[in-house]
């Protein structure tokens, strides 16, 4: 006879586990805890089997009167029940483990160490607003290049063509990932460029070697802080980027040895930077250790002396210099490279310096070691050059 709600509720447990039939396989276990489950007994090729539909708390007895009748379709089909239960479990957990942003997270932690901390949270700050909320569970194998083009034009349809360009290629590379990993098949990512806005050339304004010396005759005679006027100097007198500048400490800095070694975390390519000093910049930073020798950054900031100066302090007094949209920060690092390249220095005691990447390694490493003392001289010729051309203009 088949089972009643009212029935299964006043069954009580007893010493030894116990079932109540529903008919057609179906029946209820009753535990001696109280506990009770639903079962269904078939047989397939002759032999007894056995499978769980969960306990009577999750499932009512009309969901478990479905299950019964899907799995007597499939016992008559020849399908064992219990092993394609076990097949959707896999095929469920794979698709899991194998969705873009599974796959995307996986990549992000095998590339983590060779990006700046900076770089590698704004990556994953990307997807996660930008392409997980829409492809993110989607298996990688299983996208086509039209979701990716969506996702894509949801970025380019708020003006911001740089990022999509940005985004579309590290969708790729998550793409060549999953396929050298064996997830994917296909990469969808580069075909989709002629379907994309092209991001006008972003440039840097930079000072002419003629212009630079009025520019540091204006810096010179600034009365504002002498943490950002010194720092200003520091960045157009060494190349390095504003952000290695910025959270510079001073024990990377050795005034008797004229040596800066920026560690890997600060730099955009992770790997460490020596900078050569000029005199005049060991004369900056001396200006500065009473200042801030006791702080824990040079540049500190001028409302939290715990944090450095803020990445707008350059740009502020290139601004309020009068140079607006004629000179950047970064601007001076093409400045610099012009200058030295038509002075004839070797191209890589400039590169070097400006912490290009060397696309040979070995080679990178072995300049990296044989040309500090040779930029020196380049960055003391520099300092001397720009200085001579302010006392002379």
């Amino acid at each position: 006879m088949a089972l009643t709600d009212v029935q299964i509720k006043r069954a009580k447990p007893q010493d030894k586990p116990y079932t109540m039939n529903d008919g057609q396989g179906l029946s209820l276990l009753i535990n001696p805890d109280g506990s009770k489950g639903w079962r269904f007994r078939f047989r397939l090729a002759g032999k007894a089997r056995l499978m769980s539909f969960g306990s009577y708390d999750l499932i009512s007895l009309a969901e478990a009167r479905e299950k019964r009748e899907i799995a007597r379709k499939q016992v008559a089909d020849g399908i064992d029940p219990v092993e394609e239960r076990k097949a959707q479990k896999l095929a469920q957990q794979l698709s899991t483990e194998h969705s873009f942003e599974a796959i995307s997270r996986e990549w992000h932690a095998n590339k983590a160490d060779r990006w700046t901390v900076a770089y590698r949270d704004e990556i994953i700050k990307t997807f996660e607003q930008d392409v997980f909320p829409f492809i993110g569970k989607r298996p990688i194998g299983e996208i086509k290049p039209l979701e990716l083009l969506e996702v894509l034009r949801r970025i380019e349809k708020r003006g911001a063509l740089e990022k999509t360009r940005k985004v579309r290629q590290r969708c790729g590379e998550v793409f060549r990932y999953a396929i050298i990993t064996g997830r994917a098949e296909y990469n969808p990512a580069p075909d989709l460029a002629i379907a994309l806005a092209v991001p006008k050339q972003k440039h840097h304004p930079f000072l002419s070697a003629e212009e630079l010396p009025h520019f540091i005759r204006d810096l010179e005679a600034y009365t504002g802080s002498i943490i950002t006027k010194n720092a200003t100097k520091i960045v157009m007198l060494t190349g390095v980027r504003t952000q290695e500048m910025r959270f510079a400490t001073w024990d990377e800095i050795d005034l008797e040895k004229a040596i800066w070694e920026i560690p890997a975390e600060r730099m955009k390519m992770r790997r460490p930077h020596v900078v050569p000093l000029s005199t005049q910049v060991i004369e900056l930073f001396n200006q500065l250790k009473p200042i801030t020798g006791h702080y824990p950054y040079i540049f500190i900031g001028r409302n939290n002396r715990s944090k450095p100066i803020s990445k707008e302090s350059v740009t502020q007094i290139i601004e309020l210099l009068g140079y607006k949209g004629r000179a950047t920060g970064h601007g001076f690092r093409h400045t610099m490279s012009t200058i030295l390249h038509e002075q004839g220095f070797d191209s890589a005691w400039i590169e070097l310096q400006l912490a290009h990447i060397d696309k040979n390694l070995i080679r990178g490493i072995y300049n990296h070691a044989l040309h500090i003392e040779n930029r020196r001289i380049m960055l003391q010729w520099y300092a001397d050059y720009l200085y001579s051309e302010v006392n002379h203009g």
